[in-house]
C-alpha cells in the first residue's frame, strides 16, 4: 500500500480522537477497524497512520496552547507600544523537533534594538 494511496476518512479521524481521549491505545483502535472491515487489507490505512495522526493532533494542540501562552505574556508589550520604540523581536519556536520521549523543544530567541541576539 503506497503512502499516496493511504488516507484517513473523517469518520476514522473522529474515532481515533475519541479513542485517544478515552485512553484507548492506537493498536487497539487499529484492531477495531480491522474487525469492522473484516481484514486489514480492506482498510485504506495502516496502524502507523493512526499513530502519526495522533502525534500530529497532539502537536497541533500544543502549538495552539503555546501561541495563547505567548500572547498572554507578550501581548501587553505590544499594547503599550514598546515594540515600536525599541524595535525588539522575540520569537518562540516549538516546531524544531521532538526528542525520543515526544517532548517538544521550545526556544525563545530575541533580537534587541542593537541587533544583538538575546
Amino acid at each position: 500500500m503506497l503512502k499516496q494511496h493511504r488516507e484517513l476518512s473523517m469518520f476514522v479521524r473522529r474515532t481515533i480522537e475519541n479513542n485517544e481521549e478515552a485512553k484507548i491505545r492506537p493498536s487497539k483502535t487499529y484492531q477495531s477497524f480491522v474487525a469492522i472491515a473484516g481484514s486489514h487489507r480492506k482498510l485504506n490505512f495502516i496502524e502507523k497512520d493512526i499513530k502519526n495522526y495522533i502525534t500530529m493532533e497532539v502537536r497541533n494542540v500544543f502549538e495552539q496552547e503555546d501561541a495563547k501562552e505567548f500572547e498572554k505574556h507578550f501581548g501587553p508589550m505590544q499594547e503599550a507600544g514598546l515594540h515600536e520604540y525599541f524595535r525588539d523581536v522575540v520569537s518562540f519556536d516549538t516546531t524544531y523537533n521532538t526528542n525520543r520521549h515526544n517532548l517538544i523543544f521550545g526556544s525563545f530567541v530575541g533580537v534587541n534594538h542593537h541587533d544583538q541576539l538575546t
